[in-house]
């Protein structure tokens, strides 16, 4: 049995048989972390790292709000708790304590107080208040059903907030009320891990101290805002003079929804109460309205194509008085993410995937051109700037999302949340190194090789070929809770983990040579990698393993069906086995249909042909080394039953397989407790076969 150290962690938990609304008697709680051995990670000390969700910069300037989720294994769930920081002195402070998570954390406009959401007494989710003090929390709506989100306007006279609105069923049988039937009768009728019985839609009420209620203005769409299935609140804005909202919304149905990424930018008038399209014409994405401080103009991404989920995000801006739309760096081959405008409104910050990093640039509305401003071995994201300051998340493959201060002058950072400093202070980690690499085709590819603590190059070490998922994903320096190389490294294995063609941060020809040729260079970029890392004397060649998920998953299937003996161990995480079932089973059409060309009856279609050709269910009559497959039930991206048929493909001919589902998840393992099973049966696997 595992021995266990208590560690005392200040989290205090609210254990109150009164309503959310009275002052919460409070208990500490000490909770159990697996021991460190050696100083190496283990899935139980990953599960214990305190995870940043959201951080706000108050409207004064001086503190800042952050919510940080910390698991329970015993009880297999996160608390989330809300807490402030001292925008110059760091000084950081709890404000919640409660069993049960706060979100949404949102200022009102006078910085006094703020507000968040948290269940009420029925288990909806509502809105609720408290002062920078943690002082005088009480319930402000009373929203029959509950809200997912909100927003104070500027003047404080109002909310926006967003509620789920029914499906309106297009049969019923009251006759017979014991039935349990699903009618469907159009696409999308599920998406990602959720049928469809309801929308999202917006909502606007008067602030009062009691909302019980207020005016959906999308009634009678059947459509949603924020978009499905992962958009949040930043799809969603007031206006600086809180006279309008705009929304994100793809006003389309059935078949054209599933075939199309065409969201346009609404703007709904709080006095006519009329909505006008903002971005009609624009056929794309148009997503995630920022304005300026005054006003006066409107920034957004936007991509240029429709049906192509990975395409460039555009950065344009809205004059709101003449509508005049401008692209700014039209000449930048890269994407802009997490738009904020400076105080001044001259300068928009942004963030982009470059060479294997997610860096910080900026661009001056008279200067049009794109200024890089950090530089470095990490991942920046959600920026909030505040005068001379800029606030951000930043993390790395060896470490995991904290707030930083970063100079925009100098790009120069200083930690300010410090939530897992003393775990990571007991944790040995892993070298993380920065290769070229000569593909076949005399391109330099970026490829990460993570070391294992205490490396030793006099010793061979086995070593796994990282397939990355997406397929349009940069292999950056993100920190995952699953896909954690520091784990991997700890458990004995060199990782080589290649940006191959087809993700994002090296201009757009890269990214888009993955499109119709699935099977073609990535893949090759992908044996380029392994076997120039795999003639260092400290590899073992006879040790190789391959492992990914979703299209990484589908990168194992296909690699087992054509490696020609490198590899001694496969694993594969909610794979695409089988090219034409996948294209009837997924539920956003418009991802085959651009990266396959279409449907597999369109034999005419020279890409389509080459597509199919590429299913790995068609090459796994050559399969001989012994994989591991593992796939969430909820996953309707890729359906599990992809992972079925390869399982019961290795079986038939005899491969040693092994077939791990879990009934609860989706694309993603997101329960503690499943997590550190699929962690356990990771290494089993990868042990019996590679060490």
């Amino acid at each position: 049995m595992q021995k266990f150290i208590l560690f005392t962690l200040v989290i205090i938990f609210t254990i109150s048989c009164k309503k959310n609304t009275d002052t919460p008697k409070q208990v500490l709680i000490t909770q159990k972390v697996p021991e460190i051995k050696d100083g190496l990670m283990t899935p139980e000390a990953l599960w214990y790292f305190g995870r940043i969700g959201e951080f706000l910069v108050s409207p004064d300037k001086k503190s800042i709000l952050m919510t940080v989720t910390f698991y329970d294994l015993d009880e297999n769930k996160g608390n989330s708790e809300i807490f402030i920081i001292d925008a110059s002195t760091y000084e950081k402070k709890q404000l919640s304590f409660t069993t049960k998570s706060e979100s949404n954390i949102c200022w009102k406009p006078d910085g006094k107080t703020f507000g968040f959401l948290y269940p009420d007494d029925n288990d909806e989710m509502q809105l609720f208040e408290m002062n920078t003090e943690g002082k005088d929390r009480k319930q402000i709506s009373k929203i029959i059903g509950g809200i997912n989100g909100f927003f104070y306007s500027p003047d404080s006279k109002n909310i926006l907030y967003t509620a789920d609105v029914a499906k309106t069923q297009t049969q019923t049988y009251p006759d017979k009320p014991k039935a349990n039937v699903r009618i469907i009768d159009e696409l999308m009728y599920r998406h990602w891990d959720t049928w469809v019985e309801s929308y999202s839609h917006v909502f606007v009420a008067p602030y009062s101290g009691n909302i019980t209620e207020g005016i959906d203005i999308m009634k009678d769409e059947q459509w949603e805002s924020p978009v499905r299935p992962f958009a949040g609140m930043e799809h969603i804005t007031w206006s600086p003079d809180s006279k309008s909202i705009v929304y994100t919304c793809r006003k389309l149905k059935g078949l054209q929804y599933s075939k199309s990424t065409n969201s346009d930018l609404y703007r709904y008038d709080i006095g006519s109460k009329k909505t006008i399209n903002l971005t009609e014409g624009m056929m794309g994405y148009d997503m995630n309205p920022v304005f300026s401080n005054d006003g006066s103009k409107m920034a957004w991404e936007s991509m240029k194509r429709d049906g192509y989920e990975a395409d460039k995000h555009r950065l344009f801006v809205l004059d709101m008085k003449s509508g005049a739309k401008t692209e700014l760096l039209t000449d930048f081959d890269a994407n802009a993410y997490n738009i904020t405008w400076s105080d001044d409104d001259k300068t928009i910050y942004f963030t982009t995937d470059w060479f294997g990093s997610q860096e910080i640039f900026s661009v001056g509305l008279s200067e049009n051109k794109a200024k890089r401003i950090t530089e470095g071995i990490h991942n920046y994201s959600k920026l909030r700037f505040t005068g001379d300051k800029l606030f951000a998340f930043k993390q790395s493959m060896s470490k995991p999302i904290e707030i930083y201060q970063v100079d925009i002058k100098t790009g120069k950072d200083k930690e300010i949340s410090f939530v897992n400093s003393e775990l990571l202070a007991k944790l040995k980690m892993a070298k993380v190194e920065k290769r070229m690499i000569k593909t076949t085709d005399g391109q330099d590819m970026l490829t990460w090789i993570i070391y294992p603590p205490d490396f030793d190059p006099a010793k061979k070490y086995p070593t796994l070929l990282y397939c990355q998922g997406g397929p349009q994903g940069m292999v950056g320096q993100f920190w995952s809770y699953r896909w954690n190389f520091q784990i991997m490294a700890a458990n004995g294995y060199i990782i080589v983990a290649p940006n191959r063609r087809g993700v994002t941060g090296f201009g757009m020809k890269w990214l888009e040579q993955i499109s119709g040729d699935y099977g073609g260079q990535n893949i090759k970029d992908y044996l380029s990698a392994i076997d120039a890392v795999a003639k260092e004397p400290f590899v073992d060649p006879t040790k190789l393993g391959a492992v990914g998920a979703s299209y990484g998953g589908y990168s194992v299937f296909y690699l087992a069906g054509m490696h020609n003996k490198r590899f001694k161990a496969f694993i594969a995480h909610s794979g695409i086995f089988n090219f034409d079932a996948q294209y009837l089973e997924t539920e956003e059409l418009w991802f085959p249909d651009f990266d396959y060309g279409g449907a597999y009856w369109e034999k005419n279609n020279p890409v389509v042909k080459r597509s199919y050709a590429a299913s790995p269910h068609l090459m796994s009559d050559k399969w001989d080394t012994p994989i591991l497959i593992m796939h969430g039930e909820k996953d309707y991206r890729i359906s599990y039953t992809q992972s079925m048929q390869a399982f019961n493909a290795a079986q038939i001919l005899g491969v040693p397989s092994k077939l791990v589902l879990f009934p609860e998840e989706n694309h993603w393992i997101t329960k503690p407790q499943n997590a550190i099973v699929w962690q356990r049966e990771f290494f089993d696997w990868l042990g019996k076969y590679l060490k």
